[in-house]
């Protein structure tokens, strides 16, 4: 915004300073239209024309020198304009491009939770309700987490391995038993690799 502003004061004032030239240059036709007519036959006042038709060829000169300059500032500017909005469209095509992709990205997760929220009513559907219960306090207080795998004796929730006592008492207990973890108190998932 600031270059646009800076190009459109420089073609202001490009403008103004060539309406200046105009001026003189209109002045100094006039004048030596004037002189060349023969309407002016005092010595005197034709020596004032003469000198005041050189004074306006040094302000044309000196107003074109401006102008130049001006044009000059004016071309630096549109190109700092042009170079600016290749690189904000550059930086807006990323804009563009990021946000598609994240409007993708949550479109699947929308999808993967509709699909897994489904998947776990079906499960839900199968598991005893107390227990069911029990796992969504635990889950609530566990950061999403309410049961975990156990692993070479240790908890997949918290990464603790488990004292010998507490394996035996796992280990004794019936398969169908609800077991957890001493740390963490989430419930532990028993499978053949439990190192049991």
């Amino acid at each position: 915004m600031a270059a646009q502003t800076e190009e459109s004061d420089t073609a202001r004032e490009q403008t103004k300073a060539e309406q200046d030239v105009d001026q003189v240059r209109q002045r100094a036709a006039r004048d030596q239209q004037r002189l060349d007519s023969g309407a002016v036959t005092s010595p005197k006042d034709l020596e004032n024309l003469q000198r005041e038709i050189a004074s306006l060829a040094k302000r044309q000169g000196d107003l074109e020198d401006v102008v130049l300059e001006v044009m000059e500032r004016r071309e630096s500017a549109q190109e700092r304009v042009a170079e600016l909005t290749d690189r904000v469209a550059s930086v807006q095509a990323k804009i563009d491009d990021a946000t598609a992709r994240r409007a993708a990205a949550l479109e699947e997760i929308d999808g993967e939770i509709a699909t897994v929220s489904k998947e776990r009513e079906v499960i839900a559907g199968s598991v005893p309700a107390d227990l069911l219960k029990l796992y969504d306090k635990l889950r609530e207080q566990q950061g999403g987490i309410g049961a975990a795998k156990l692993y070479a004796r240790s908890c997949q929730g918290c990464r603790q391995e488990l004292a010998i006592t507490e394996l035996n008492e796992i280990r004794n207990a019936a398969p169908d038993t609800v077991v957890r973890c001493e740390n963490c108190r989430r419930i532990l998932v028993r499978t053949s690799e439990s190192g049991l």
